[in-house]
């Protein structure tokens, strides 16, 4: 009767930790640069893993750069050699916190703010428009923001500049359980 009155304790104990943090390992992250009238410079990968701590609303992501996939094959080789130069900067990362959160009481519309690191750069964003919806079995966080090639060391070649954006838009979708 011990032994059963424990392993209730500790399932217990195991979903009350378990409900701190919620999780995802298939993560959406996309972006685009393209140029109007040029072929479309877009890609998106998803295996994104985050995690939110539910206690106060940390959030963070790693995204393995390599896993963006493009509908161009020559153009995935291009950016993971040339721009994101993915043999030197596998991983990019957002450490961030929603403003405001509280798991008793979601609203649908946050705000971020924390730091992507890409490409061996870190830059501070702030007041990311974000969406959280409960589900039956978590949250799912999603929403975009504008950025620069130039704030991560991005150079665009001048023979290719008219081609593809310096601004980025970066959109993201995590299903976190």
């Amino acid at each position: 009767m011990k032994k059963i009155i424990i392993l209730i304790i500790f399932f217990c104990v195991g979903i009350t930790y378990g409900q701190k943090r919620l999780i995802t390992k298939t993560g959406t992250v996309a972006f685009e640069a393209s140029v109007a009238s040029f072929e479309e410079v877009k890609a998106k990968t998803e295996s994104t893993t985050a995690i939110i701590n539910t206690d106060n609303g940390e959030f963070a992501a790693l995204i393995l750069v390599k896993g963006f996939r493009f509908k161009n094959a020559l153009m995935e080789e291009h950016f993971n050699e040339n721009y994101a130069e993915s043999h030197e900067y596998p991983k990019a990362t957002f450490k961030g916190k929603l403003v405001d959160f509280d798991i008793d009481n979601i609203k649908k519309n946050y705000k971020i703010n924390g730091s992507l690191t890409f490409h061996g750069t870190t830059k501070v964003l702030e007041n990311i428009r974000c969406n959280v919806t409960e589900t039956e079995n978590g949250l799912i966080i999603s929403g975009d923001f504008m950025t620069l090639a130039s704030d991560y060391g991005i150079k665009i070649p001048k023979i290719v500049s008219k081609k593809i954006a310096e601004n980025i838009m970066v959109s993201f979708n995590f299903h976190l359980k």
